[in-house]
Order: C-alpha cells, then structure tokens, then sequence
C-alpha cells in the first residue's frame, strides 16, 4: 500500500487530488491529508474512505515548522512509510507593490512561510522516508513562478522560490531515486485568489485576474497526479503558460504585455 502525503487537502486542487487518488487506488491507498482545517478535512476523508482509502487527518499549519514535522511523523506512526509528498498548502496575495505600506510589509514574509518554507519544512522531514521508498515529491507552484505577474510581486516571489529550491533538489536527488516533480498551474476555479491577501495584508474577497477560461479543479489535479505517476520533471498546464515561458528568453516585453492583459482593468497599474 502506497502513503500520500498532500497539503492543503481541505479544499480545492489539495481535496479534489486526494479524491482521485482515493478512486483511482482505493484500498491500496492511505492518504494522510493536512491542512488548518480540520472539519473541512474530515469531509475530504469520508469522500476518500467511501471509495475504500485508509485516511488519516492531521490538522497542519504548514508556516511552523514543528508541525510540519509532526505531520510526516504522524504519517509513518500509522502506515509505516511515506510514498509521495505533495506540497499544496499554499496562499495567494494581490497587491500593487506601491500600494502596500512599511507597516503592512510583514506580509510578504508571512506568505513565504507558507509557500515556501512550508514546502522546505514538509520536504525535509519527509526526505528519509522517501529516499528509503526511492518515492516522490511534488510541488504545487503556478505560472507565477515561471513570468512574474504584475500585482502579484509577493505571491510571485514565493513561487519563483519554490522554483528554484526544487530544481535544485531535484538534481540532489536524482541518484537517491527520488522524482520531484513542480506543477505550474495557471488560472484554476478554486477559491484561493479570494482569499489572499490585499495590499493591507487581509483577505482580498475579490480576484484580480480574468478567469473567464479558468481551468477546472479536476482537470488541474488529473494533471498534477498525472505528472507525479510520470515522475516528470515539470508540469506547464496551459498553452499560454508554456508560449510566455520560452518567448520571455526572445521577448521579454511581449510577455510583461501578456501578463498585464491578464489583470482585471480596476487593479491594473496607472
């Protein structure tokens, strides 16, 4: 039986990928779902347990890292191993930088201990277990961490980070038998634009981007999960993410226009 590791499983792509594992795998799965939570994951578990999954919920707050390390000790305490890792838990941020005061800076630190630091922390108490499973990490990134995005500076540098901790890692472990795999979704229906943070550092409500062609959840977790079972190096989602990629190297001005045609009229910049 293989061990699933997935952070911020309570909703969104996290839930709907412990789903499909869940159906696809049933009883010779054991998902091991974290997020802050808990009523939210406990829902998510009875989804997975009714297609015959063995779940274990740990309620997690991936920015400290104590309980990053509990999360991964409780894993192996109940099934004895740990196969995948994968780095979800994630916030986002919309804020033109101009906008954002000395006072309200702090912020930005606070959203890189969860995106990155959260990962860093999961990974590193995970990585035993996982080389002695010769199993996988994957990290859930965005295309913001491939084109940076105008209002989302602090968001895009969590991601650009997350970017490069993990190539590196990546060719750390290749002799090990360890994939890591980086996900690059770009606009997906989920509720975690709404929630970011505002230039004031408090849940935004609104989101500042298009999403007219906003890809669904299952579709984004299918490709996630496809990528990992692949042990492939990168998953780039969208045709637009993978053209901006390669036309920044030829054309960098073109693909800063793109990323401004992205933004909803009301939040670009004057």
């Amino acid at each position: 039986m293989k061990t699933i590791v997935i952070t911020g499983a309570s909703d969104g792509i996290g839930a709907e990928m412990a789903r499909q594992l869940a159906q696809s795998h049933g009883a010779d799965v054991g998902l091991v779902l974290a997020a802050r939570n808990e009523t939210l994951l406990n829902e998510v578990a009875g989804q997975c347990a009714a297609f015959g999954a063995q779940t274990l919920v740990v309620k997690t707050d991936v920015s400290v890292e104590a309980q990053c390390r509990l999360l991964v000790n409780a894993a192996v305490s109940r099934f004895g191993r740990v196969d995948a890792l994968i780095n979800n838990a994630g916030m986002s941020a919309q804020a033109l930088f101009a906008d954002v005061t000395a006072a309200d800076l702090p912020w930005y630190e606070d959203l890189m201990r969860v995106n990155l630091w959260g990962s860093v922390w999961c990974s590193h108490a995970a990585l035993p277990h996982l080389k002695q499973s010769r199993g996988s990490i994957v990290a859930v990134s965005s295309l913001a961490g491939l084109i940076g995005v105008p209002g989302r500076t602090a968001y895009s540098a969590t991601k650009f980070a997350m970017t490069g901790f993990f190539e590196a890692l990546r060719a750390e472990l290749k002799t090990a038998g360890v994939s890591v795999t980086t996900a690059y979704p770009g606009v997906v229906a989920t509720q975690i634009r709404y929630r970011g943070f505002n230039a004031a550092g408090v849940p935004a409500g609104t989101s500042g981007l298009k999403e007219d062609n906003a890809m669904s959840v299952e579709t984004c977790a299918r490709l996630i999960l496809q990528g990992m079972n692949r042990r492939e190096r990168e998953v780039v989602m969208t045709a637009q993410g993978k053209l901006g990629r390669w036309l920044k190297l030829l054309a960098p001005g073109a693909v800063e226009n793109m990323a401004l045609a992205a933004l909803k009229d009301e939040v670009k910049p004057t």
